[in-house]
């Protein structure tokens, strides 16, 4: 089965979006290895955190108007048709207009051997006919109000200053600057067919920069347009959607940072959930939950590398700050949120924000994680060390401990409860313990204990979760609410056959909306769609053996989504069509990949009992 991406189309006037914001939808995502931008259609790089993904940012104007950012536009009106490079996070934009056309390569360089010890965002200009100008603009945010920008000139070139933020301009000489100022520079680019210019922004922190030069420059688009395809193509998948699944696998490698093997759960901060105030989070942080379903998507894939890096770090800093729900992408613990309220936000919604609050939570949701990662791991012919061995052992004497007690459950809610899905996962964990104690992974002697414990749970779950009047399992004991979440305890291995049939039938007739699911009962008031809700549900009727019923649900799904280039948001209006939340969401990609491969027959099982 085939779902093609296609190019994209779109005539766009010199005055840009009506309200100055363009859709989030309409975004394509670049990265290194180490930060990700977001390029609209205009040309404009309109988000860049350097040099992490959870540095301040450079480019702001998604957030703020007139704010940062980085645009290369022709004069006058035009039509722009964007598409990646096949197999690639290199982004080409095909620029027509009534004088000619050219063709803008974008990349966020790296190299074979990985990313460069700098940030390198190239972009290169073909003219393909006529004769077109197109206009430079730069100007450096203010790290959400907490710096002055400022520019220093010196024999060697232009100096732009941001906090402790040091960036350069490298072009070609055919670049005619027109204005030079503290926070902006505009300047001129003319080709004609067969002519070609590049203008790159190279950038670091409180260290010198080197500054390459453009021959070197524009030589490392297509070295790093190689190493994406080289990473694409070692891949292993080639059933139904092949071209969704390789789009969303380098989708989440965007998110990998490279430096230490966590994986963001998105690329930003503060996009609502909702077109009001209030629900706007900072994402580029590592999750246990996320990481591990990423790591999960990646071994399906057969990217061991990636998911051995972030096992690795999770393993790491487990052992030094304990079993926290997320953590920074160095491993350092997350701050509380602080809010920038002189930023006014994505479309005028507040607030802005960086850190989270949801740092300081318990969620029961990380063991069944971290086991469920382990578990995959050493299923595949993969080794555990000693430390992570005891590591794992304590873990699991840990959840058998506190499985009884409340928690914030899956969605990070500010009042605890006896969530179903949290005991689910803590079943889940010590079901993958007693699995790889018996296969010499971790030490037999505690393996008694956890499979007692793991039988409790399900005993307790049949008896306080399940309702007879809804015909489903309950969010949680003494409520009627659903919650879209469960569906995950099928691919965890949970499947209690009817009941869970008639928990998914219930699921999607009170929280459905078309192809799309809200994320538990009250949410339609509160915010869009959770859009990885859709793909859990696709995953679990495929695994439960009602195939076509999943095939039809995947194929509307992926029809309602909107015509980009193939990134994707956190959540969807199913009103308007339009994304909300922060991007690309690693959740919603790596739903993709599940449901796709549970649609093969590929079903991801550590261990099979049988």
């Amino acid at each position: 089965m085939t779902h093609k991406i296609p190019a994209l189309a779109r005539a766009l006037s010199p005055e840009g979006p009506l309200d100055g914001f363009w859709p989030i939808e309409d975004y394509a995502a670049l990265g290194d290895g180490r930060c990700v931008a977001l390029l609209a259609p205009d040309g404009s790089v309109d988000w860049l955190c350097v040099p992490n993904i959870d540095s301040p940012p450079l480019f702001d104007r998604l957030l703020h108007r007139p704010g940062g950012f980085f645009q290369i536009r022709p004069v006058g009106a035009f039509t722009a048709t964007r598409r990646y490079r096949q197999d690639s996070n290199v982004l080409e934009t095909l620029i027509e207009t009534e004088h000619g056309s050219a063709r803008v390569t974008d990349s966020l360089n790296s190299t074979f051997a990985g990313r460069l010890p700098w940030t390198e965002f190239a972009r290169r200009i073909e003219g393909v006919s006529g004769r077109m100008t197109f206009i430079v603009r730069f100007r450096l945010g203010t790290r959400c109000g907490t710096v002055a920008p400022w520019i220093q000139s010196t024999q060697n070139g232009t100096i732009f200053h941001v906090g402790s933020v040091l960036a350069h301009l490298v072009h070609s000489d055919s670049m005619r600057l027109l204005k030079e100022e503290d926070e902006a520079i505009e300047a001129e680019i003319v080709v004609g067919e067969k002519t070609r210019a590049l203008i790159a922004l190279v950038a670091t922190e409180n260290e010198p920069l080197a500054v390459p030069g453009v021959e070197e420059i524009d030589g490392r688009i297509e070295t790093s347009d190689a190493a994406w395809r080289n990473w694409a193509n070692a891949l292993h998948y080639d059933g139904p959607y092949r071209e969704q699944v390789r789009r969303s696998a380098l989708a989440l490698k965007l998110l990998l940072y490279s430096s230490s093997g966590a994986i963001a759960a998105a690329a930003t901060t503060s996009l609502p959930e909702r077109l009001r105030d209030g629900k706007n989070w900072d994402y580029r942080f590592a999750w246990i939950r996320d990481a591990a379903y990423v790591a999960n998507a990646f071994l399906r894939l057969g990217a061991v590398a990636e998911v051995k890096a972030a096992l690795a770090w999770l393993v790491h800093h487990l052992g030094e700050e304990g079993p926290l729900v997320m953590y920074g992408l160095s491993g350092q613990r997350v701050e509380d949120e602080t809010r920038y309220d002189e930023v006014e936000g994505y479309r005028g919604i507040q607030p802005v924000v960086s850190g989270n609050r949801a740092s300081r939570q318990h969620q029961h949701g990380i063991y069944g994680d971290i086991f469920e990662t382990a578990a995959l791991f050493v299923s595949r012919g993969n080794l555990l060390d000693q430390k992570t061995a005891q590591l794992l052992a304590d873990l699991a004497d840990r959840c058998a401990d506190h499985w009884r007690q409340k928690d914030a459950g899956i969605w990070e809610l500010t009042e605890d409860q006896h969530y179903t899905m949290s005991k689910i996962s803590c079943w889940q964990a010590l079901d993958r313990a007693c699995q790889m104690a018996e296969r010499g992974h971790l030490a037999k002697d505690r393996a008694p204990r956890w499979a007692r414990e793991k039988n409790r749970i399900v005993a307790w779950i049949d008896q306080e979760c399940w309702s007879e009047k809804r015909q489903a399992y309950l969010f949680y004991p003494g409520t009627d609410a659903l919650d879209a979440s469960i569906a995950l305890a099928v691919p965890f291995g949970f499947d209690r056959d009817d009941r869970m049939r008639a928990t998914l039938h219930a699921i999607r007739k009170e929280l459905g909306s078309g192809p799309f699911l809200y994320r538990y009962s009250g949410m339609q008031r509160e915010e869009g769609a959770f859009l990885a809700c859709s793909c859990w549900m696709v995953e679990a009727l495929a695994l439960l053996g009602e195939k076509r019923e999943a095939e039809a649900l995947f194929a509307d799904f992926l029809n309602a989504l909107p015509k980009n280039t193939g990134i994707i948001a956190e959540m969807i209006d199913p009103q308007t069509g339009l994304y909300l939340g922060n991007t690309p969401q690693g959740l919603s990609h790596l739903g993709i990949v599940h449901a796709a491969c549970a649609l093969a027959g590929n079903r991801m099982k550590a261990f099979d009992l049988s």
